[in-house]
């Protein structure tokens, strides 16, 4: 059992003596750190270099699920993205447009795509920066791309905030949206029933505050329902199916926030290069 490897100055730079000295203590090389995958390091890829090299079991169902099964999925296909923010999901849309079916769009990057429709925000989090990129995606994707029709809203950032559901519209002055509305729900639910191949990664909201977990947690339970293929992203999506106690009931969870984004991408990881040389 060595340190943790990160620890060491060599590592994030795939030191070739780092990854030579790693190899000297084997004769095979077994990768099944999904979770590194996207990173050149030396432990993973510097260590291919010097040693015949697979992957292990949980490594080839990360390949087969968010690869094999995203290239050629069984149709209806849809994506479900959530979370903070667009800047962090723009590759993925990009990759997935031509691939999905439907994209459904809920948590802080929904903000972001209101944005550029001249709502009012008021204290809603909005990536200034991002808007141009969102109305970009958003003539791109046409009626492929669906936001929430309704949104929760709170006058403050935490559990303690009053909250109303309303549609979706000006934000009152010193509110904010922190979660999708129940008529938003409804509209996914029937989209998710009849889809054969669902993607999910990140929140409908901030699932931290009960009162603003609603959304995440009843689309973790129509996922969960579903009779399709379902894959959940690593991070807060498989964080949120493991609080509410589905993981059993869900195809497959990645074990990778990073590396799952990546691959939804459509870009070839770094660690899965370095095997596939071998």
């Amino acid at each position: 059992m060595l340190e943790n490897t990160r620890f060491h100055p060599g590592e994030k730079k795939n030191d070739p003596e780092m990854g030579k000295e790693l190899a000297s203590m084997a004769e095979l090389f077994v990768n099944d750190a999904f979770g590194t995958a996207h990173r050149a390091h030396a432990s993973n890829v510097g260590v291919a270099d010097h040693l015949p090299a697979a992957a292990g079991f949980l490594l080839e169902n990360e390949i087969n699920y968010l690869g094999n099964t995203i290239s050629n999925p069984k149709r209806p296909f849809i994506a479900i993205l959530g979370g903070a923010k667009v800047s962090g999901k723009i590759g993925v849309i990009n990759n997935l447009i031509n691939k999905v079916d439907s994209i459904l769009i809920g948590g802080g990057m929904a903000n972001t795509f209101f944005a550029p429709q001249g709502f009012e925000l008021a204290d809603s989090l909005v990536e200034i920066n991002a808007i141009n990129i969102a109305k970009e995606l958003l003539e791109k994707a046409g009626s492929k791309l669906i936001l929430p029709s309704d949104v929760v809203i709170g006058d403050e950032f935490n559990n303690e905030a009053k909250i109303k559901n309303q549609l979706i519209g000006d934000v009152p002055k010193g509110w904010r949206i922190l979660d999708i509305g129940k008529e938003s729900l409804a509209i996914f639910a029937t989209i998710i029933s009849t889809s054969e191949t669902i993607v999910w990664n990140g929140p409908m909201g901030v699932f931290e505050f009960p009162k603003f977990s609603i959304g995440t947690f009843s689309l973790a339970k129509l996922i969960s329902e579903s009779n399709a293929i379902t894959i959940v992203g690593g991070g807060d999506s498989a964080a949120a199916i493991k609080q509410s106690g589905l993981s059993e009931k869900i195809t497959h969870i990645s074990t990778g926030g990073g590396a799952s984004l990546k691959m939804l991408e459509g870009e070839m990881l770094p660690g899965l290069e370095a095997l596939d040389e071998k």
